[in-house]
């Protein structure tokens, strides 16, 4: 999935605009303009629109799991995970928003997109585990589109 479609999509999933955007990678220490943000939030046929790189992804996840769950400074920083892949993507919105296996099977099932658990324990191995299992384009926008229910209600 593109990186521009999960922002917008965690974007209307918070309710956020693009000032806070930009204030969630600010807390993963990212310095990006709203000039920016608000090109890679325009449809890929939109003029000014920016593809979004994998680096300001990885950013934004972390920041919203700092925006979520908070910030323990005591801790180091964590190297930045590139390339974004569906699976990262996954991992980390898992994180941020505190979600078990049987969470995000019931968040799949509720958009008629039921998964084993052997499936989806899979998507979370770390690659070149015997196990692993590539997060494809389809598992991760039917969870945007269950997350995004179960966060507006």
């Amino acid at each position: 999935m593109l990186n521009n479609d999960v922002l917008r999509s965690v974007r209307y999933m918070l309710d956020i605009d693009d000032a806070s955007v930009v204030d969630i990678l600010k807390l993963a220490d990212c310095d990006a303009s709203l000039t920016d943000i608000k090109a890679y939030l325009k449809k890929d046929d939109e003029p000014e629109y920016l593809p979004c790189p994998d680096e300001i992804m990885v950013h934004f996840l972390d920041g919203l799991i700092f925006h979520l769950r908070g910030k323990d400074e005591s801790r180091p920083a964590r190297p930045l995970e590139l390339p974004v892949t569906n699976n990262l993507v996954m991992k980390k919105l898992r994180v941020a928003f505190e979600l078990k296996e049987d969470d995000i099977r019931n968040i799949l099932q509720s958009v008629n997109f039921p998964i084993a658990k052997a499936e989806l324990s899979a998507v979370f191995r770390t690659f070149g585990h015997s196990n692993y299992r590539t997060c494809g384009d389809q598992l991760l926008r039917n969870f945007l589109k269950g997350l995004t229910q179960r966060v507006r209600g």
